[in-house]
C-alpha cells in the first residue's frame, strides 16, 4: 500500500465555539451533532476524511468545561485530556472576535511537543474584518501556533487552507481507516446522538442539559434498521416536556431523528422512543458509564 500522510488531528475549544460545525464540514457529512447549545457534544466523535494523498482522522471533543464540576463534565473534560494525548495534531479552535479566559484555559492544555494549528472560527459573521486584525497579532503571544487560519465552517471559507495547514505535520505512513469509511463509531451511537440533538433543537430552552439517550436495541434486516431508543431525564416534570401536549413534542423529536438517521444510514428505520425518569443520572458514575461516559 502506498504511502501517504495520515494522522489523528484533535479538534478542542471551549464550549460553543463552533467544533463540531467545523468537524463536519471538514469531513462532507453530519457526523458530529449540532446546536446552538453550549455542551452539545458531550462524546469524542471521529470523522474520517480520506484524499489521494492524506488521510485525516479528526477527533471531535466536548467543551472543556471550567465552570461546572458535576460527574457528567468531570467525563467531558477527560475525553478532551484523552483526546489531547494521542494525536499528531491539534486544532484548537476559538472565535473570531473573542478571546476569553476559557480560551486560554484551553491552551494551557495543549501539549508543547505537538504542533497546534489555529482555527479561528465564524469569521462570516464579522461585520468589520479588520477587527479580526488586533486579535490575530497578538494571538502568538498566546500559544507558539504552527500556524492561525481564520475559517467559516458555515460557510466553508479558507477550510482547504486549514486542511493544507494540517497535512503538513501528519506523518508519512499508510491509511489507518479504510477509503470509505467516515467514522469510527456505529450506527447504534450515531442514533442516539441524532435524538439527543432533536431534544437539544426543541426543548434547548427547557431542558438544556437535564436528559440523554439510551439505544436499547438496534437490529438490521436487511436495508431496514430497528431502534428502540430510551429518552433518559432526571425529573418526573422532564417527562411532560418531553411528550408534550399529545405527544406532540416527542412524535417531533422522533420524526426529525429518524429522517436523519435514514439520510445517513441510506435505507429505512423504524424508531420507537419513550422516556425513562432516572433521578440522579447527571452525578451517577456507574450509571453515566452504562450510558457511554466513559
Amino acid at each position: 500500500m502506498a504511502e501517504l500522510n495520515s494522522g489523528y488531528v484533535a479538534i478542542v475549544g471551549r464550549p460553543n465555539v463552533g467544533k463540531s460545525t467545523l468537524l463536519n464540514r471538514l469531513v462532507g457529512e453530519k457526523i458530529s451533532i449540532v446546536s446552538r447549545k453550549a455542551q452539545t457534544t458531550r462524546h469524542k466523535i471521529t470523522g474520517i476524511l480520506t484524499r489521494p494523498d492524506a488521510q485525516f482522522v479528526f477527533v471531535d471533543t466536548p467543551g472543556f468545561q471550567t465552570r461546572h464540576a458535576g460527574a457528567l463534565n468531570r467525563a467531558m473534560n477527560r475525553g478532551v485530556t484523552e483526546a489531547l494525548a494521542g494525536v499528531d495534531v491539534v486544532v484548537p479552535v476559538i472565535e473570531a472576535g473573542r478571546f476569553e479566559a476559557a480560551d486560554q484555559a484551553v491552551l494551557r492544555l495543549l501539549p508543547r511537543d505537538r504542533p497546534a494549528v489555529l482555527a479561528v472560527s465564524k469569521v462570516d459573521r464579522l461585520k468589520d474584518k479588520a477587527a479580526l486584525l488586533p486579535l490575530l497579532a497578538r494571538l502568538p503571544e498566546a500559544f507558539p501556533f504552527a500556524a492561525i487560519v481564520p475559517v467559516s465552517a458555515a460557510r466553508g471559507i479558507q477550510i482547504e487552507d486549514l486542511l493544507a495547514e494540517v497535512k503538513k505535520y501528519l506523518p508519512r505512513g499508510e491509511m489507518l481507516f479504510g477509503e470509505d469509511e467516515i467514522t469510527d463509531r456505529s450506527e447504534r451511537f450515531l442514533a442516539a446522538e441524532y435524538l439527543r440533538e432533536k431534544l437539544f433543537r426543541w426543548l434547548g430552552d427547557e431542558l438544556p442539559y437535564a436528559a440523554t439517550v439510551n439505544i436499547e436495541r438496534f437490529a438490521r434486516e436487511g436495508a431496514l434498521r430497528r431502534v428502540s431508543a430510551a429518552i433518559v431525564v432526571n425529573r418526573p416534570a422532564h417527562k411532560g416536556m418531553v411528550i408534550g401536549k399529545g405527544g406532540q413534542t416527542l412524535k417531533r423529536i422522533a420524526t426529525e431523528a429518524r429522517q436523519d438517521m435514514e439520510r445517513l444510514f441510506g435505507g429505512k428505520v423504524f424508531l420507537e422512543v419513550f422516556v425513562q425518569v432516572k433521578p440522579g443520572w447527571l452525578d451517577d458514575e456507574r450509571l453515566l458509564k452504562s450510558l457511554g461516559y466513559e
